[in-house]
């Protein structure tokens, strides 16, 4: 199995806070922040710096190697990325968990800055093929999402790009998508699986059926083997009591705790669900 031959038996699990939340002047159809939606998600300003460190320290609690900063908007300006980067170098201190960001679109020199800073990995999904990301996004382009993905990597930092499925994509857009994220190299290919929210465009849509979420992992393991696969949001809706066969499917990473508008499953509950697996979380410790 491919995914063993890799990883062996080991898991990397990563949480997430939301330091900023809504009011993003951006249209992707799927996104509860959005301004231009009428989701009612939460609204608030960026994080104090004591409040992420917070959120990293809990994540750490839930056996998470990594933790990431994640911000609504369309790019992460210099306030942000200062702000970030303070916090970086407090959970750097604090030791046991490694810090992630994702800032929306960044050029090479804040990425840089967040390196300086500490920070391990950028995060910023291309979400789908080209072809089909104008049918779920007209306020920026593709390539925009391609160009932040570069920046990190020149920048010298890992990336963590992967997309949204259940859109209304094909299999052609999918295997496009597990092919753009090759040629970039990823290191991390997050896998979320739509979620339909009341308000936004696609809040009527039918959620993937378990199976078809489970080929697409095995596609995304088989076009990208070295890379980590990790199942992120819409696991516990699309998959449900068939969860435990991710890791069969080709995942060795998962995300854990909640997303970032949205509940997600309790930290025991997947701890549980490896060890009875025989599988171990990835520790930095």
């Amino acid at each position: 199995m491919l995914r063993r031959e890799c990883g062996g038996n080991r898991v990397a699990l990563c949480a997430i806070t939301n330091a900023r939340s809504g009011l993003c002047g951006e249209d992707c159809a799927f996104c509860a922040q959005s301004s231009r939606h009428a989701a009612g998600a939460p609204v608030y300003p960026m994080r104090g710096v004591a409040a992420l460190l917070a959120a990293a320290r809990n994540a750490r609690a839930m056996g998470a190697a990594r933790f990431g900063v994640v911000t609504s908007g369309r790019a992460a300006g210099r306030g942000d990325v200062a702000r970030v980067c303070a916090a970086v170098r407090e959970i750097r201190r604090m030791g046991g968990i490694i810090p992630c960001a994702s800032l929306g679109e960044i050029g090479e020199a804040g990425a840089r800055r967040l390196k300086r800073a500490g920070l391990s990995r950028y995060h910023h999904n291309l979400e789908t093929s080209p072809r089909f990301f104008p049918s779920v996004c007209t306020t920026h382009r593709w390539a925009d999402r391609v160009r932040t993905v570069r920046a990190a990597r020149r920048a010298g930092l890992q990336v963590c790009s992967g997309g949204i499925f259940g859109l209304g994509e094909t299999w052609e857009d999918r295997v496009d998508l597990a092919l753009a994220l090759r040629e970039l190299r990823v290191d991390s290919v997050p896998l979320n699986f739509l979620m339909p929210v009341r308000g936004t465009p696609l809040g009527k849509r039918r959620p993937l059926p378990a199976r078809e979420a489970l080929r697409i992992i095995a596609v995304l393991r088989f076009v990208l083997p070295r890379a980590e696969i990790r199942v992120a949001g819409g696991r516990e809706l699309v998959l449900g009591e068939m969860q435990e066969r991710i890791f069969a499917a080709g995942a060795n990473a998962m995300m854990v705790g909640d997303y970032l508008t949205a509940k997600g499953r309790t930290p025991g509950d997947d701890l549980r669900m490896l060890r009875r697996l025989g599988l171990e979380a990835e520790s930095t410790r």
